[in-house]
């Protein structure tokens, strides 16, 4: 059974999306031992708790910079034993000390079809107001594994909505995540912790049941 702790900053619908599948027993292979916030008050705490799940806060504000942050994030990654990590509304970019410590092993949902509307300064309605302004007809989210690039990792799962002629950046945010990033991230986190994602070239490959070796 592998150790999956969860990295969240506010509100938490896609922790509850994981908590809810693996109430379901969706999420196989693996169980959520802890949630990890970067502020105190974030209401995904309160998800946590009342699933029973462990939390711990290790506030952003406390650090100077991104790497003393990243430092006291993975001190507490390695002394939870973590196999897989996964970022649901995680509001900070950790240093690649983290991401070299766990390569292949963290994964977030971004709103968005990568490679569109993503990197740097594409986060929550950003993207959705970035995409309707470009005027696109389709619009999603990707599952993704993490690396030193902001949503360069290399993609487990996408799933696409239409773009209705009437959308704003709110709707469309909920319509993605109802319809794609609340099904695909607990998807994925099966999948990894089934040991069905196989990397080959930096890219991922989802395996069939009968592929597994």
């Amino acid at each position: 059974m592998k150790n999956i702790v969860v990295l969240v900053s506010g509100g938490g619908t896609n922790l509850q999306a994981l908590i809810d599948s693996q109430d379901r027993g969706d999420i196989k292979g693996g169980r959520i031992i802890c949630v990890i916030s970067s502020k105190d008050g974030a209401f995904a705490l309160e998800r946590a708790k009342k699933a029973d799940i462990p939390t711990v806060v290790i506030p952003r504000k406390d650090y100077p910079d991104s790497k003393a942050y990243s430092e006291a994030i993975l001190a507490e990654l390695n002394r939870q034993q973590a196999d897989l990590v996964v970022l649901a509304g995680f509001m900070t970019i950790l240093d690649e000390c983290v991401t070299k410590a766990y390569p292949y092993k963290i994964i977030n949902v971004h709103p968005a079809l990568i490679p569109s509307f993503c990197g740097e300064g594409f986060y929550g309605l950003k993207v959705h107001e970035k995409a309707l302004e470009y005027g696109v007809k389709v619009s999603g989210a990707t599952v993704h594994f993490v690396n030193e690039k902001a949503d360069a990792g290399a993609i487990i799962l996408q799933g696409a909505v239409n773009v209705e002629n009437d959308d704003t950046p709110e709707i469309l945010q909920r319509r993605i995540m109802e319809n794609v990033e609340w099904k695909l991230l607990p998807k994925a986190v099966s999948l990894f912790c089934e040991d069905r994602i196989e990397i080959k070239d930096g890219r991922a490959y989802v395996l069939d049941v009968r592929d597994k070796k």
